[in-house]
């Protein structure tokens, strides 16, 4: 256990935004599960269009607020639509 003040503040900020990331990347994981079978189903492409759309929403604020890295979202964004396209 941290014995500075400065130290315990730290962690508790540290287990603060740790908290916030992990929520942020859940509902990431969420999306992209469903989006994956929204794919997959034959006659889907519309919804899974307009979910991708949420989905790379929630990415670009993700990367916003640094839960991820940039690049991160950029290229599971690109993976997402290639796929979407690639099942006309």
């Amino acid at each position: 256990m941290p014995i500075l003040h400065a130290s315990i503040k730290d962690l508790r900020k540290s287990k603060k935004r740790t908290k916030h990331n992990q929520r942020i990347k859940n509902n990431l994981r969420i999306l992209t599960k469903k989006l994956q079978v929204l794919i997959t189903q034959e006659g889907k492409r519309n919804e899974a269009l307009e979910l991708a759309r949420k989905l790379q929403q929630a990415l670009a604020k993700a990367a916003k607020v640094q839960a991820i890295k940039p690049n991160k979202a950029s290229r599971k964004i690109s993976t997402v639509y290639k796929q979407i396209n690639k099942t006309k």
